[in-house]
């Protein structure tokens, strides 16, 4: 009997552009969507603002010269990717890092910046240009 493989597609706007993640898909995939939303001096810094605790959206946009419908915009991008997540609290939103993910990040970038055996430039035991 065949083996069934069944994809979860996500929909995910950041800025004016639409991507397609497939559960599945490759572990380049997965991770577009973080460096995309990292890709934004305002979002950097909220990250770095939450790595120190769970933050206010009050709090968050006291820091920067920006109005709240743009903050929520920013806000939106991190938690779409998964960075962080968002609670409620009364009237307040509360925001903070989603570590499980910041993890991942974290080992992915760690991978692809390091050599492997694996590497996807290995073709026919010639790895990088011939170094093996």
């Amino acid at each position: 009997m065949g083996a069934f493989v069944f994809r979860v597609r996500y929909f995910i706007h950041i800025d004016d552009y639409l991507y397609v993640v497939n559960r599945i898909s490759d572990k380049y995939a997965e991770n577009v969507l973080l460096f995309k939303a990292l890709a934004d001096t305002n979002r950097l810094m909220i990250v770095d603002m939450l790595s120190c605790h769970e933050l206010c959206a009050c709090r968050i946009l006291e820091k920067f010269n920006i109005t709240q419908p743009t903050l929520s915009h920013h806000m939106k991008i991190l938690c779409d990717c998964g960075l962080v997540t968002g609670r409620k609290e009364g009237k307040w939103m509360y925001y903070s890092l989603d570590e499980a993910v910041l993890q991942n990040f974290k080992a992915f970038l760690a991978e692809i910046t390091s050599y492997k055996e694996d590497c996807i430039c290995c073709t026919e035991k010639r790895c990088c240009g011939g170094v093996q």
